[in-house]
């Protein structure tokens, strides 16, 4: 790990608004630079801010400094005073492990460890496939840190390799990133970028140095395996199929054809790649290179119709001025597949836009369904997998509905 930078961050005194206090003492991992009524110098990225109560000046809770987010303060630990060092580090991990562990128990080595706020890392990933660990880091606030999370994270999952993601605005010329780079492997040795793992006894490609996010989406694990148990001697349609994850999970469950739609050529390649890794019959399945809504328009014109029908897009509302486009956005798309879904047919619908909360999701997609005469039942909704765990509020974004169309 000797590519890792030593830095040392310095410590400010802060003290809050009477609300943001109320909201730390509940755990809350956000304090944002309106909230802030003192604060002892300037700071720079990755400096322990130390906040303190505004009454009895004692210890409420210690963060991270961030001077390139309006979310000024990223809480690590409130009401207990802490070290943040390898010990501190070492406990997270660790705690955050045992919660994943039941599903370690179901064929299946990929697994998120990390889940920023909702695991007390706030703006830091960490996801494991099979041997390969990948750590996405979100803010410049987590340079000063790698040094003492990095061994945890190597205890825990006996790691043979692990790679640095950093998010497009810490590759900014402007943001000091250390003379680190996005891709690098900062521990062990990587001997391919694309690293084979396992899904509930299936097996997936992660491309961890150019792929999205960290290579793939683990979040969907519960609901491809789902969709694989419904669809033996089905017509499946896997929109926004990305590398293929609900596709293979449905041809090994026995479907009778399964058609990919993604607008990208390389993930489409890297779909069927996952096929041919699984030994499935590819010739019942087809890609289809295309935008969403045109490829679906298309199977529309060509009368196609499926048993089951999946719509998982990515998120379309990045930001609150998003919301109105992003609701036309899920509209436009239900209307199109409700018209792809055979009768008795199921549609998933799914959403990781976490600005458009749950209620009002389920909300908009059963209005358009009713909206458009034909009669459904929710089968079910499901949110996050285990390894994705819910800590606070705002720390959920996945929502996912079955409905049964007539």
């Amino acid at each position: 790990m000797s590519k890792l930078p030593e830095i040392k961050p310095n410590r400010l005194a802060i003290k809050v608004k009477s609300v943001a206090e109320r909201a730390i003492r509940k755990g809350h991992p956000w304090v944002f630079e309106s909230a802030i009524s003192k604060q002892s110098g300037e700071g720079q990225a990755g400096d322990l801010a130390i906040i303190y109560d505004g009454k009895k000046n004692k210890f409420l809770a210690v963060g991270l400094w961030d001077p390139n987010s309006p979310i000024r303060i990223k809480v690590l630990q409130s009401n207990t005073p802490a070290n943040i060092n390898e010990d501190w580090f070492n406990q997270k991990v660790a705690q955050a492990k045992a919660i994943r562990e039941p599903l370690l128990k179901s064929e299946t080595n990929s697994y998120r460890l990390l889940f920023g706020e909702n695991d007390k890392v706030p703006g830091l990933i960490c996801d494991v496939y099979s041997s390969v660990v990948v750590v996405k880091i979100y803010s410049a606030i987590w340079f000063p840190y790698l040094k003492a999370i990095l061994p945890a994270i190597v205890k825990h999952t006996n790691a043979s390799a692990i790679v640095l993601r950093m998010s497009r605005n810490l590759q900014k010329p402007e943001i000091e990133s250390h003379g680190l780079k996005d891709g690098d492997v900062l521990y062990g040795t990587l001997e391919k970028e694309n690293v084979i793992f396992t899904e509930h006894g299936l097996q997936f490609y992660a491309n961890v140095i150019k792929g999205h996010k960290t290579g793939y989406f683990l979040d969907h694990r519960h609901n491809r395996k789902k969709v694989g148990e419904l669809a033996e001697g089905k017509a499946v349609l896997d929109i926004f199929s990305y590398a293929g994850g609900f596709t293979v999970h449905a041809l090994a469950g026995g479907a009778k054809e399964v058609i990919s739609l993604d607008i990208s050529r390389q993930a489409q390649e890297l779909a069927k790649e996952n096929v041919r890794l699984n030994n499935l019959d590819k010739d019942k399945h087809q890609i289809m290179v295309a935008d969403a809504f045109k490829g679906m328009q298309a199977l529309i014109d060509d009368r196609k119709q499926f048993d089951i029908v999946v719509v998982d897009p990515p998120s379309f509302a990045k930001s609150a001025a998003d919301i109105p486009q992003a609701t036309k956005s899920y509209e436009r798309l239900t209307r199109l597949a409700v018209r792809l879904v055979k009768k008795s047919g199921i549609l998933l619908s799914a959403s990781c836009s976490s600005r458009i909360k749950q209620e009002e999701y389920f909300e908009l997609i059963e209005a358009v369904l009713d909206s458009t005469g034909r009669r459904f039942k929710l089968i079910e909704k499901t949110d996050h997998d285990v390894d994705h765990p819910i800590g606070f509020a705002e720390g959920g974004y996945l929502k996912s509905g079955y409905y049964q169309l007539d």
